[in-house]
Formats: structure tokens, C-alpha cells, sequence
């Protein structure tokens, strides 16, 4: 969820907090056994057809794995709009790897399509690729928002 606390005149901000549940087994190596939380400070500004976004974030990595317990991530987007109800996106960024024996941050870059199904709801579809070798190489995404 993000809340969008200010918007005017093509400029807003906004946060997005959350939290993850355990819901693997710590013991079989398969979670991290502990509830974590996150928030985001999220800025964007459009000028059509075009919309940047900066994202600054924080994880609080509760775990028993003896991994890094506070994650910093910041990256920075960028959108067009190549025809109605459909945007190309980039994004770039990085972020403190959660491994205690990696000093490289991960760092990625991304690419995909935004598609409006209807005003409120959009279906996404990307690419994403490591810049850094704690980075997965190739990732393949997919998502739905839903505004409200």
C-alpha cells in the first residue's frame, strides 16, 4: 500500500510502508524466521508525458540468519507514455545487500510496459538485470495495482 500524504500541481510524495510475516521454515533454511518491516519516502513528478520517481527506502531485516539487520535502498524511475493506456518504464537503482560477508551493495536495472486495463487498474511486465554480482543476473516480473 502507498499513501500519497501531498500532491500539487505534477508533484507528490509519498510513503509506503509494510511488513513481511515469517511464513517458511528457518530450520530448513527456507525464511528468515522473523517478522521484518519496511518504509519507503516516495517522490514523483510528471510532466506529460513523461513521470520521474525517487525512491528512498529502509528494512528493518529481523532474522536469525545472522544476516544484516538494516537495508538502505534508493533508486530512481522513469516513465512514458507511448500511447493510450500504455508506458514503457526504467528504473535503476541499489541497495545494502542483506549478506554480512558482501560489502557490494546490489545494484539493478529494469526495464518494462505498463498497460491500464481501466483507470484504476494496471497489469505490468518487465526485465530486470544485475549491475552488481550479489544482483540476480536476469529476473522476469510481473504485477497488478490497483488504485483506490
Amino acid at each position: 500500500m502507498k499513501w500519497r500524504f501531498y500532491e500539487k500541481d505534477g508533484l507528490s510524495f509519498g510513503l509506503k510502508p509494510g511488513f513481511t510475516l515469517p511464513t517458511g521454515d528457518d530450520g530448513k533454511g527456507v525464511g528468515a524466521g522473523r517478522a521484518t518491516y519496511h518504509l519507503f519516502f516516495l517522490v514523483t513528478r510528471e510532466m506529460k508525458p513523461w513521470a520521474f520517481h525517487f525512491n528512498l527506502g529502509y528494512t528493518r531485516n529481523e532474522n536469525k540468519l545472522d544476516e544484516n539487520k538494516n537495508i538502505w535502498h534508493v533508486s530512481a524511475a522513469s516513465t512514458v507514455e507511448v500511447m493510450k493506456d500504455l508506458k514503457a518504464v526504467g528504473d535503476i537503482g541499489t541497495e545494502r545487500n542483506a549478506s554480512r560477508n558482501l560489502n557490494v551493495p546490489k545494484a539493478f536495472i529494469l526495464g518494462g510496459v505498463i498497460y491500464s486495463l481501466w483507470e484504476d487498474l494496471d497489469v505490468d511486465f518487465g526485465v530486470k538485470g544485475g549491475l552488481t554480482r550479489p544482483q540476480d543476473d536476469l529476473s522476469i516480473l510481473a504485477g497488478i495495482t490497483w488504485r483506490f
